[in-house]
């Protein structure tokens, strides 16, 4: 069954002996952070049940790996104004910060594990 991602959009490419990376960054606000780990807990349990046992660095006969990755920053909204006079831009922080965080996921493996990964998440082919 196939399966689309909301937040997660994967950038792929392979080498030439068909060992695929697939590279996904998401940054979202605090309301949407459960939703983006969610999803992310969902493909990295696909990976683990479905390919049990053989995860590990490609160059080591593993069939499949990930490297996860997130940052917390404060973001704050800038109002911006030219000031012909001074012929600059002009800026000022309209409120405190709000959270944002960032996310990056970075799953590697053969090609049975890049079309079943494709398949399950209707990534379709790069």
């Amino acid at each position: 069954m196939s399966q689309s991602l909301r937040f997660l959009h994967f950038d792929c490419s392979e080498d030439s002996a068909g060992l695929a990376s697939f590279e996904a960054m998401a940054s979202v606000g605090a309301a949407q952070w459960p939703a983006l780990q969610a999803e992310v807990a969902t493909v990295l349990d696909w990976a683990h049940h479905g390919f049990a046992g053989v995860r590990g660095p490609l160059d080591d006969d593993g069939d499949w790996d990930y490297d996860l990755h997130a940052s917390l920053e404060t973001v704050a909204t800038l109002e911006l104004d030219y000031d012909p006079a001074a012929r600059r831009l002009v800026s000022h922080a309209l409120a405190d910060g709000m959270p944002r965080y960032t996310l990056t996921l970075t799953l590697g493996g053969t090609p049975g594990f890049a079309q079943a990964l494709r398949e399950r998440f209707d990534l379709g082919a790069d």
